[in-house]
């Protein structure tokens, strides 16, 4: 690599500061990665913004982006490591997460405005075209059946044109500008007569054909995705758009509970094996929290850290009753009842989760009168007004559907006692999209989370949660926390390999490796993002000020340590 694309490796500027106060990590888990050491796991991608000449080069002390982070910005060792190609934007080195060596931004959001002048404007154009006819002649009616009948070729052509030749959001960062075969051997003759040199191949085409084993890697698959803007193009191809409007869309206006249960049970009753060499032994589908930036938290401690700050939002008490919507293999069921003794009833559509979570249960102690899952619909939960004190759904609701959001949040209201706290948990999109947030998302809708159509902004969710008639106490956004946590899966899952490809073949190993690695840079960059929303009644006669102290946002530190329930 020429040195127009070197980093500089900064030394110490100051002593990392103490941690802000955070969910104390149970005294159990594993021993941490040393900080020192965690760097390590981050070479694989910084070896490619970098030679390996500059990992000891002084800092460029001129360096104006130096010089703002060691006298204004974060008291951190880890929040300068150099900048990236074009010398604009600062690089990272926080343990934490993995650090983004090439942090470009790419092309997308088109003005709305524009698109709807040009599907209500096209007819009247194509009609002064057509000879001897004149569009006073046309009836108001007819000219909006025209806008039918063409609105949906302008809008394909309008996204073609746009996901083609949209301009980036900034050029801040440079691009190497490497040949494909730098990245991939591409071995379908037909491709790769099409997609050579400087020819970046479609997102959606190469992810298809790496899964058909017609493109091979030749780099690691997260080094090969954080360098996607240098190799491939975020078209909207006809492939999509035939998903778009042959699945996805049906899917969004069908979602029928006979739907619900055919893709829950094809996803997650494939084999709890297939998820636990990703999972770990907790078995928990959804995303950890970050106590410290400082230091590599394992899979476990991530984890760990987010039932106890649930447990410690929802204030949970021996008296409390606690409903698990989408309670997946039953990791907070059990820990909820474990620890504080309230009477804990989860419940999911997929067969194999409950049998798992109603044995884990069991394992961990737990009085089976005081917890249970449920094999069921949320739609089949008992009728019983206000049967629950504290109500928690986490990543569920994504499944739910667009069309049922509405119908869903009454049903949880009904369930929720008028003094109780709902802890809702979703997975989401920025509106402000890039045509790679899309593209991606209908990836994980086709092949990971089908049918999980309502990942939306978070206004749109507070809007729906409060149209409910719940009142938000606080909201905080985890997505560079689902990023750690997918990183941890990602590294389980490559550790696995082998086990995987002898049982599920290698197709089902590179749609996981593919969805597990672009999922840790999605979720740190922000197209996709998690809310984790701290709710309750909308009511005059809520007492608001007993939720002062399990506010996450002002006092996150939960009261005691916990006991672990997945061992």
């Amino acid at each position: 690599m020429s040195d127009d694309f070197e980093t500089v490796q900064a030394p110490s500027l100051v002593d990392a500061a103490d941690p802000a106060p955070v969910p104390a990590a149970p005294a159990h888990v594993p021993a941490p990665v040393p900080a020192a050491a965690a760097p390590a796991a981050q070479a694989p991608a910084a070896a490619a913004a970098a030679p390996s000449s500059s990992s000891s080069s002084a800092p460029n002390k001129k360096d104006p982006i130096y010089a703002q982070i060691k006298t204004e910005g974060p008291d951190n060792v880890h929040a300068y490591a150099g900048v990236a190609p074009g010398g604009k934007v600062r690089l990272t080195s926080y343990p934490a997460i993995q650090n983004a060596p090439l942090p470009a931004e790419g092309n997308g959001t088109f003005d709305n405005l524009h698109l709807a002048l040009l599907v209500l404007f096209t007819p009247a154009v194509l009609l002064r075209l057509i000879p001897f006819v004149k569009a006073s002649w046309v009836p108001w009616w007819l000219y909006f059946f025209f806008v039918l009948l063409t609105g949906v070729p302008v809008a394909i052509a309008y996204w073609t044109v746009m996901s083609i030749y949209g301009p980036r959001k900034n050029e801040k960062v440079a691009l190497p500008g490497r040949p494909i075969e730098y990245y991939m051997d591409i071995k379908d003759p037909e491709l790769k007569k099409k997609y050579h040199g400087n020819t970046k191949i479609p997102m959606q085409i190469f992810h298809d054909a790496y899964f058909a084993q017609k493109i091979d890697i030749k780099l690691d698959i997260m080094e090969l995705l954080e360098f996607r803007w240098d190799w491939a193009a975020m078209h909207f191809t006809p492939e999509l758009f035939r998903y778009v409007f042959f699945n996805f869309i049906p899917d969004i206006l069908l979602h029928t509970a006979r739907q619900d249960e055919t893709q829950v049970r094809d996803t997650y009753d494939r084999g709890n094996d297939f998820y636990e060499w990703f999972l770990g032994p907790q078995m928990i589908y959804t995303s950890g929290v970050i106590t410290d930036v400082n230091r590599e938290e394992t899979l476990e401690e991530l984890q760990d850290n987010k039932l106890a700050l649930v447990c410690a939002k929802l204030a949970l008490k021996p008296s409390d009753t606690v409903l698990d919507i989408g309670c997946g293999w039953g990791t907070f069921t059990a820990f909820a009842a474990k620890n504080f003794g309230c009477d804990v009833t989860g419940v999911t559509l997929a067969k194999e989760q409950a049998a798992f979570g109603n044995e884990r249960i069991k394992k961990a102690g737990v009085d089976p009168s005081k917890a249970r899952i449920l094999c069921m619909d949320y739609r089949d939960i008992p009728k019983s007004k206000g049967k629950y004190t504290k109500i928690v759904t986490l990543e569920m609701a994504e499944h739910v559907g667009v069309r049922h959001y509405s119908k869903f949040l009454a049903n949880v209201y009904d369930l929720l006692d008028d003094d109780g706290v709902l802890l809702f948990q979703v997975a989401g999109l920025r509106p402000q999209w890039q045509f790679w947030d899309l593209i991606w998302g209908l990836f994980m809708n086709k092949y990971i989370f089908p049918g999980a159509d309502a990942s939306l902004h978070v206004g749109w969710v507070i809007t729906q949660l409060e149209k409910a008639g719940f009142e938000v106490r606080s909201c905080d956004v985890l997505g560079v926390h689902y990023s750690a946590t997918i990183d941890r899966w990602l590294k389980n899952w490559k550790a696995n390999e082998d086990k995987v490809k002898g049982k599920y073949g290698e197709r089902w190993w590179r749609i996981w490796l593919y969805f597990l690695a672009s999922s840790v840079i999605i979720a740190r960059e922000g197209g996709s993002s998690l809310f984790q929303i701290t709710l309750h009644k909308n009511l005059n006669a809520f007492h608001r000020v007993e939720g002062v102290l399990s506010h996450g946002n002002i006092h996150p530190k939960p009261p005691r340590e916990f006991v672990s329930v997945y061992k």
